[in-house]
């Protein structure tokens, strides 16, 4: 049988303030949250708004994934908030590989012969 495991980078998005305006979306300095795999981490007691995070996720499942040192997602970080009056970044660290199996990923097997 052959392997069918994969890896992606666990992600940590935080905030920070690009200038000294006033947020706009009730987000703190230092609020954060995780991408482990598929699912994401909040601390105990922490709230985000709902529109950042749809600002954010298009872009999480890029970002946990290997890329080339020149392409864009390897080297730009952070993502404005949604509200253009608003000074909030949200940064985008990429933290460890976590190494995930493709039969415990999906119903769908892979083809006889998987391209690597």
């Amino acid at each position: 049988m052959q392997d069918d495991h994969f890896e992606l980078y666990d992600l940590r998005v935080e905030v920070v303030v690009a200038d000294a305006r006033p947020i706009q979306c009730h987000a703190r300095v230092g609020d954060w949250f995780e991408v482990r795999g598929e699912e994401l981490h909040f601390p105990p007691g922490q709230a985000f708004s709902m529109y950042s995070l749809a600002a954010l996720l298009p872009l999480l499942p890029a970002k946990q994934r290997p890329t080339h040192a020149h392409d864009w997602m390897s080297t730009d970080a952070e993502v404005a908030c949604p509200d253009p009056y608003c000074p909030t970044r949200f940064r985008i660290t990429r933290l460890g590989l976590r190494r995930f199996s493709h039969a415990a990923t999906t119903a769908v097997p892979l083809p006889e012969k998987a391209a690597p």
